[in-house]
């Protein structure tokens, strides 16, 4: 699977059952090359504008699986959040 493909691919909480939008960047160990986390953008701020406040970093553990069309992980919000700046 090439990082385009998850690109492609809805990000989906089944916590809550909420769509998290999709991934925009991953987070990869340099010594091994293995991929810790997948990055999607937070919501934006003022009306979807003028950047955002938080991403969601959700570690590869908690990918429950990747299907054709979306991307199913399990863990709470609070979790997730990474301050941005």
């Amino acid at each position: 699977m090439r990082f385009s493909d998850l690109c492609d691919k809805e990000v989906i909480n089944v916590n809550d059952c909420r769509c998290l939008g999709n991934v925009r960047d991953i987070d990869f160990d340099k010594e091994c090359g293995r991929i810790c986390a997948i990055i999607i953008p937070g919501p934006g701020k003022y009306l979807g504008c003028f950047g955002r406040d938080f991403e969601f970093c959700i570690p590869w553990s908690k990918i429950i699986r990747i299907g054709p069309d979306i991307i199913l992980v399990d863990l709470d919000e609070k979790e997730m959040k990474k301050k941005i700046g």
